[in-house]
């Protein structure tokens, strides 16, 4: 029996669209065991009514990709999923599950692959490495494709922050999402991300939070996914006003991330009721980030 962890993330954190994102200490725990014929999925937990239990099911298209390049193939696979990240949420569930299969199933049939194939494996499977990267290595990662090959790099977070995260009752779709973001933009706009992710990645490196609030901003993605959330901005605005030392989507949304040092509860609270009084139920975690990604929990 193999058991692997893998963590929630939250990608972009504003300006940093398709090239920064972090894992937070919110798990989903895949198990891998051999039966004696065909497949057996059961699951629990967050979206555990929603997820297919045949061939279908992302865990296990992940596990099949490992197994068809390893040339292995159990007689029959049972599979279990404890799954406490929200879907649909912008917080990595389906990152969660293709790396959960992905790793699982290489130690399985003989962890035959490397750091690099399983990273650009699970990238195949999700078209975008934004959510990938940190999922499998955990903490906060920047990372760019060259030549097909992901390249990245770690930093080290401030021990005192925490991410605020704000979860809707609804569910966004993040291919659609992506759909609905330009094409192309202006110069103005590009040279205003270049550098608030530059004052980002700088300011979490230095553990100086004291800027986040400009550094957070973003002019790519936000201001047009923002626009199918009700009450997107006034959550951000009173997330800053109650402590937070900066706000933004996490991933495609709907849920917002808060970075903050301090008044944690204090900007959980204030985000929630926002979001009520915008018509919108949103349940409110306070999480650390994780500096470890997927990692075997057991193996038998």
């Amino acid at each position: 029996m193999i058991r692997v962890q893998v963590p929630a993330t939250a990608a972009n954190l504003g300006p940093g669209f398709d090239c920064l994102g972090m894992a937070l200490e919110l798990y989903n725990t895949v198990e891998f065991s051999t039966i004696s014929r065909g497949i057996s999925i059961e699951a629990e937990g967050e979206g555990a009514g929603e997820l297919p239990r045949d061939g279908s099911n992302l865990v296990y298209r992940a596990a099949r990709l490992v197994f068809e390049r390893a040339g292995y193939r159990p007689e029959g696979l049972r599979i279990r999923l404890s799954n406490c990240v929200p879907v649909g949420r912008g917080l990595g569930s389906s990152a969660s599950a293709v790396i959960g299969g992905i790793v699982a199933a290489n130690i399985m049939s003989g962890a035959k692959l490397s750091h690099r194939e399983i990273l650009s494996l699970a990238c195949s499977m999700e078209g975008h490495p934004d959510n990938i990267a940190p999922a499998f290595l955990g903490g906060l990662v920047i990372y760019t494709a060259i030549d097909g090959e992901i390249t990245w790099q770690k930093i080290d977070l401030p021990k005192d922050l925490k991410a605020v995260v704000a979860v809707p009752d609804f569910a966004l779709n993040t291919r659609e999402s992506r759909e609905s973001l330009p094409h192309m933009i202006t110069m103005r706009d590009a040279v205003f991300n270049i550098s608030r992710v530059a004052l980002l990645v700088t300011a979490l490196q230095k553990g100086d939070l004291s800027v986040l609030g400009t550094a957070m901003e973003d002019r790519l993605h936000q201001p047009y996914r923002g626009g199918t959330i009700a009450g997107f901005k006034k959550v951000i605005s009173a997330a800053r006003l109650a402590g937070a030392r900066g706000v933004a989507l996490s991933g495609a949304g709907p849920s917002i991330i808060a970075l903050a040092d301090k008044n944690f509860k204090l900007v959980a609270d204030v985000m929630k009721e926002t979001f009520r009084e915008s018509g919108i139920n949103a349940r409110t975690m306070i999480l650390t980030p994780s500096p470890v990604g997927a990692r075997a929990l057991k193996i038998l």
